[in-house]
């Protein structure tokens, strides 16, 4: 059984996350902090760079060997690779399999746009938040935009550990000016989008060139919408300040 992240394949585990859902069901959701199964598909989907149709087909494969209501693909027979995954990892507990899971698809802090946070310290509502605000919107961009007329013969260059105040840079084909995009995501319809201090400046400074991508509905189903130049069209930012607590540790000496 091999339960670090870095070591398992893509396709392996995205056939992890549909055992998961099939082995523990609703429980599989709650301990991961989804509503309904839609949501999970479409978050893991995307997350891990598949499609959410792939992560529904795995669960529905495995569904005929667990007890759910569900019937699955009871008549055709799973597939050797499925199989062998089933095999590995069947004994593998519901905390334990959901930190697995939760690890593939691992989120960074807000704000930095570097710093990687410890599966461990996921909660399963800051876990389904984080990967649908976070990975999965840059993946559902990332599978999209070449068809996009903006970004029409565009390079993409992945930034989003470079603190930079945007996701991505679109550099055109011909030209020196590149594109920025930062991505966000939500769960329903409508919400609220926040930028942190320094996309918005980088908005300020770029203005048509910086582009705000946000993909709505992974609930039930994803959908996008995209503003050029955020900050001087029909969304209204407000200032928010928030003050953080910091905890020191003094000792006499």
């Amino acid at each position: 059984m091999i339960l670090n992240p870095n070591q398992i394949a893509s396709r392996e585990k995205q056939v992890l996350a549909g055992l998961f859902l099939s082995k523990f069901d609703q429980k599989a959701l709650t301990s991961l902090g989804f509503e309904n199964f839609t949501e999970a598909f479409n978050a893991l989907g995307y997350g891990l760079g598949g499609r959410p149709a792939s992560i529904k087909n795995y669960r529905d494969e495995f569904d005929p060997i667990f007890p759910n209501a569900r019937n699955g693909w009871r008549n055709r027979k799973r597939r050797d690779y499925c199989m062998k995954v089933e095999e590995e990892y069947r004994d593998l507990a519901l905390g334990d399999f959901a930190k697995l899971v939760a690890s593939f698809v691992g989120t960074a802090e807000p704000d930095t746009g570097s710093k990687e946070r410890s599966v461990e310290d996921f909660t399963p509502t800051s876990f389904a938040k984080r990967l649908i605000t976070g990975r999965a919107a840059e993946q559902y961009f990332q599978s999209i935009y070449s068809k996009l007329l903006e970004f029409e013969d565009c390079e993409l260059e992945d930034t989003t550990s470079h603190g930079c105040g945007y996701d991505f840079r679109l550099w055109p084909k011909t030209g020196d000016l590149f594109k920025a995009v930062e991505v966000k995501g939500m769960a329903d319809q409508s919400g609220w989008l926040s930028l942190t201090d320094k996309e918005h400046e980088t908005a300020i400074k770029l203005k048509d060139r910086f582009f705000l991508f946000v993909v709505k509905n992974f609930r039930e189903k994803p959908f996008h919408e995209m503003h050029a130049d955020p900050i001087s069209g029909p969304l209204k930012f407000e200032r928010k300040e928030r003050l953080v607590p910091q905890v020191s540790w003094a000792a006499a000496a």
